[in-house]
């Protein structure tokens, strides 16, 4: 999953792998819109701070809110091990199209009509 997941970061428009204190992220620009654990078995990733919530209890065994320290950031974690490898890719997709140009999103989404799938 973590290599699907890296090579759909990496072929995202101004996306940029880094290690940081061994932790994989992926930036744009500055701003970092996915992150894994050291061990990779928790993703974190940019979500709308209102909508978070409700995600989070949808599935409280896949997703997270973040350290209370983290809860002011547009941020949640999810479970890697319990994401299907389609709503992974979804989720980078979204995050990414969070810190992107919308004319950037518009191209993606008439590039990819059916989604990252």
């Amino acid at each position: 999953m973590l290599e699907d997941v890296r090579r759909l970061g990496s072929e995202l428009e101004r996306s940029y792998e880094v290690v940081v204190r061994g932790r994989l992220k992926f930036r744009v620009g500055s701003i970092v819109y996915v992150a894994f654990s050291t061990d990779a078995s928790v993703m974190g990733f940019a979500f709308p701070k209102v909508e978070r919530a409700g995600l989070v209890a949808s599935d409280p065994l896949t997703f997270s809110l973040p350290s209370a320290g983290d809860l002011r950031y547009h941020w949640v974690h999810a479970d890697l091990a319990r994401l299907e490898p389609t709503e992974a890719r979804e989720l980078v997709v979204s995050a990414w199209c969070m810190v992107v140009p919308q004319k950037l999103v518009r191209a993606y989404d008439l590039a990819h009509p059916d989604g990252p799938g």
